[in-house]
């Protein structure tokens, strides 16, 4: 009993070690955007019918995602926060910064409009009539890439978010799907990617109430992170998906993900990567 037992162990082990050499894989950390607008579910099995490579996907906030993958939890890192990315680069932590693609915030609120913003063109400026008339806002307040961007914009406007909390600034400390719910059942306004917009079922009577302002251009960045810091990292995978997405082809296939025709991310790849 004792042989067979040990014979079996072995055997599985063998079998498991030829199913990681025949199915080889990589692991993302990635900012939550990506995955609730549905990317991740569009792009990954076209990669593996075309790679027979498998892509995990660990979905956090950006700040989240950086920390996983300095702490070697990660082989590629796809997040939208480029100081922070940069200094994760600086930090050889990643072996290079690449973009990837980009869309944009938006502002979203109720119908009803309470702080009378609708229509605006400057988010700043909306963000100081929220405050002084104070209009419920939710926040993700999860130090994502969308968080980063927020209170960049509040600290423009002149705002101490930190003062405010709790009044009529509520910080979720959740995922943009979740900050969209509490929004909706406060009546407060939000600020979202675009694309987690467009995929978001529960809008009610919600509607994009300030939009276009180049303040809200929304730039992801992709990363291999760095063997040398992280031997674990599979350098040539993670490379290999990286060249693939940043490729004319990979390049091709964001431009064509769209939902309800819309398209959610704009490609801008820089040339040395086509």
């Amino acid at each position: 009993m004792k042989k067979t037992t040990l014979f079996g162990a072995a055997l599985l082990s063998v079998l498991a070690t030829t199913a990681s050499a025949e199915d080889p894989s990589i692991l993302v950390q990635s900012t939550t955007s990506t995955q609730n607008s549905g990317f991740y579910d569009y792009i990954l099995p076209i990669y593996k019918a075309e790679t027979g490579v498998t892509v995990n996907v660990v979905a956090v906030g950006t700040g989240q995602a950086i920390k996983n993958a300095q702490n070697c939890d990660a082989d590629v890192l796809l997040v939208h926060a480029k100081a922070a990315e940069e200094k994760f680069v600086a930090g050889e932590y990643g072996v290079e910064r690449s973009d990837l693609m980009y869309n944009d915030f938006v502002i979203v609120g109720p119908a009803a409009d309470p702080a009378g913003i609708a229509g605006g063109k400057e988010v700043v400026t909306a963000f100081k009539t929220i405050a002084a008339k104070k209009a419920m806002f939710a926040s993700r307040g999860d130090d994502s890439g969308t968080n980063k961007a927020e209170l960049r914009l509040w600290d423009k406007a002149g705002i101490d978010t930190k003062a405010e909390s709790g009044d009529w600034y509520r910080a979720t400390g959740s995922g943009m799907g979740a900050t969209l719910n509490a929004s909706v059942g406060m009546g407060a306004y939000t600020m979202s990617d675009r694309a987690t917009w467009i995929s978001y079922g529960n809008k009610g009577d919600y509607q994009i109430v300030l939009e276009g302002d180049p303040v809200l251009f929304n730039q992801y960045g992709i990363i291999l992170v760095n063997p040398d810091k992280c031997p674990s990292v599979k350098a040539d995978l993670g490379q290999q998906f990286i060249d693939w997405l940043t490729s004319a082809h990979g390049q091709g296939l964001i431009a064509d993900f769209k939902l309800d025709g819309k398209q959610l991310f704009f490609p801008n790849a820089s040339a040395d990567h086509s």
